[in-house]
């Protein structure tokens, strides 16, 4: 059996598939179909400084080969996390990441400090949300805004900090250098693609927010090209995600540059796919007589 662990930003992980931000809430649901410790890391459901209702309904759209969601970071606070859902979460064996995102930077950098203070592994800092009216991904669009945003942050922030990139922008590659000159331990990408839905018998926009986050297995390629492009620009680990289904999807994000992998839409339409994509890329490696998945980073041939 191949080894699977893998090491970003010095926080150890057991195997390389991490449950993503907004799909997977707080674990509790999902760990009724299998123990948590299964998966390599959690990225919690995003946490704002007070507790967020989140967009008006409709706040879902299905898409061919995807979805949309504006959902809007309802959320109970991060207090509420740290009192009630982190203990629990510590319990079950499996990394534990806090997304973090805030309609001002004192927002961020408040959560940040008091994150900091728990024994949450890792921060992940949300700024390339498309579905809330302030903050989000407003401090995600320009290397401007992402490398104030996360100097910001790195002051108050004592755990590895993870950047969570736009796709939503036009060279993701400068925007990604631009997080790692100002302190980011890590990076992950890609957050959704802005869309829309209309309903053509009534000719208003099927979601109430009109615009929401495009997921799931159509921005697959999307994703791939942007993991490719920031991992030939960073010297910093990269988690890639974005319409991973299978673990064929796994081996090519990680023939990309991704050193981990976040799991999303997939978890919606099968609860099980992160255990299924996790023993798929042992048994890839196994067959390809690989002795670790870090062997598979980055090694896709252009030339």
């Amino acid at each position: 059996m191949a080894d699977l662990s893998v090491n970003i930003a010095g926080v150890e992980f057991k195997n390389p598939i991490i449950a993503a931000s907004g799909t997977i809430g707080f674990g509790h649901e999902y760990s009724e179909f299998y123990p948590l410790e299964e998966l390599g890391g959690i990225s919690c459901k995003g946490i704002t400084l007070k507790e967020r209702l989140g967009n008006p309904p409709p706040r879902i759209a299905e898409t061919p080969s995807g979805m949309l969601n504006a959902v809007g970071l309802q959320n109970p606070g991060v207090e509420h996390f740290i009192e009630n859902d982190l203990p629990w979460l510590r319990e079950q064996n499996t990394v534990i990441i806090a997304n973090v995102a805030g309609s001002t930077q004192e927002d961020y950098c408040k959560m940040a400090e008091r994150l900091s203070d728990t024994d949450i592994d890792m921060v992940e800092l949300n700024i390339s949300c498309p579905n809330v009216k302030e903050g989000g991904v407003q401090f995600g669009t320009s290397c401007e805004s992402v490398g104030a945003i996360t100097k910001a942050v790195r002051k108050y922030c004592q755990k590895p900090l993870i950047v969570k990139l736009s796709p939503n922008v036009s060279d993701i590659a400068s925007i990604a250098k631009a997080a790692e000159a100002e302190g980011a331990d890590a990076l992950s990408l890609i957050n959704t693609l802005t869309g829309m839905r209309i309903d053509i018998n009534t000719r208003r926009p099927i979601i109430r927010n009109i615009t929401g986050g495009m997921s799931g297995p159509a921005v697959f390629p999307v994703a791939v090209r942007m993991v490719w492009q920031v991992a030939n620009a960073v010297d910093i680990p990269i988690i890639g995600m974005g319409g991973i289904t299978t673990w064929k999807d796994a081996v090519e994000m990680l023939m990309a540059g991704a050193d981990a992998l976040q799991i999303g839409t997939a978890l919606f339409t099968d609860p099980y796919s992160p255990v299924k994509i996790r023993q798929g890329l042992n048994d890839y490696l196994d067959r390809n007589g690989m002795r670790s998945v870090t062997e598979l980073t980055g090694t896709v041939i252009t030339g």
